[in-house]
């Protein structure tokens, strides 16, 4: 990051391990992993499947308890969910027989806030998703970028200070998503987020990233991490598609990801 920024989210030592509902058996996700996160930074972590990414997330929304180690946010602990960290999953999750614009308030709604304010709120983040003319759709109506974009409105209607994504896009065809991306970097810039973005794709990560954090295979923790040297402005896939620089951190991100030696973290220069 070329300038220095509070720390929003402060992860070390954490330990993550799970038991198997089957067969009760423990495994263990993510060992000894130490990570910072800047407010208002796009991070993307990226690593290969099964090293711990999306368990991680889970551990920093306060959906699962750490075996070890630490996770605070702005100094005080993450001890389970809350409303300052929404997030975003790979399933859409809208509720069918509710319209756009109800499914974009519903959080609003389940905190109490009154009708008239809530709807003004909901419709101006769906406006900032470019889906100011479908509010009166139902989920069914919609394509499903468009389902995700409604996903990210509602998110964003409840005002979090962290926006952690686990792999949104991972279910929509190709030119869908790299509109997806686009919006969200301009809605991210625009809102002044910290984000958390999980996902699988170097492409993505780059396109999307402030910085993107390396996991080793699992149990994960942070191989390194590589600053993203692109303008908000230029984060277009027509100027990055065919950009030297991206393609270099496309090379480089991928022999990180491809071969991950146990023993080397650190910092990429």
């Amino acid at each position: 990051m070329s300038e220095a920024r509070a720390t929003k989210l402060g992860i070390e030592g954490l330990v993550l391990d799970y038991a198997n509902p089957e067969t009760g058996a423990s495994h263990r996700a993510v060992e000894g992993l130490d990570l910072d996160v800047a407010a208002n930074e796009f991070l993307c972590v990226l690593g290969p499947s099964g090293c711990g990414k999306s368990t991680l997330l889970a551990a920093i929304a306060g959906f699962l308890r750490p075996t070890r180690g630490s996770i605070v946010m702005d100094g005080k602990p993450v001890s389970g969910p809350g409303a300052e960290r929404g997030v975003v999953f790979q399933e859409y999750a809208l509720l069918p027989w509710m319209n756009v614009l109800d499914n974009a308030a519903l959080g609003l709604k389940l905190r109490g806030v009154p009708r008239d304010q809530r709807y003004a709120t909901a419709r101006r983040y769906l406006a900032l998703a470019n889906l100011h003319d479908v509010e009166h759709k139902y989920p069914h109506e919609l394509s499903g970028g468009m389902k995700q974009r409604v996903a990210v409105a509602r998110t964003l209607a409840n005002a979090p200070e962290v926006m952690l994504m686990d792999e949104p896009f991972a279910a929509v065809d190709a030119q869908t998503r790299m509109t997806l991306q686009e919006e969200l970097g301009r809605i991210a810039a625009t809102s002044q987020l910290t984000v958390v973005f999980i996902t699988h794709s170097v492409e993505e990560a780059i396109f999307l990233g402030d910085r993107v954090a390396v996991m080793t295979p699992g149990p994960g923790r942070i191989r390194t991490t590589v600053d993203v040297p692109f303008a908000r402005a230029d984060r277009t896939w027509a100027h990055l598609g065919t950009d030297a620089t991206f393609a270099r951190l496309r090379h480089e991100l991928l022999d990180l990801v491809r071969v991950v030696p146990r023993e080397a973290t650190g910092q990429l220069h």
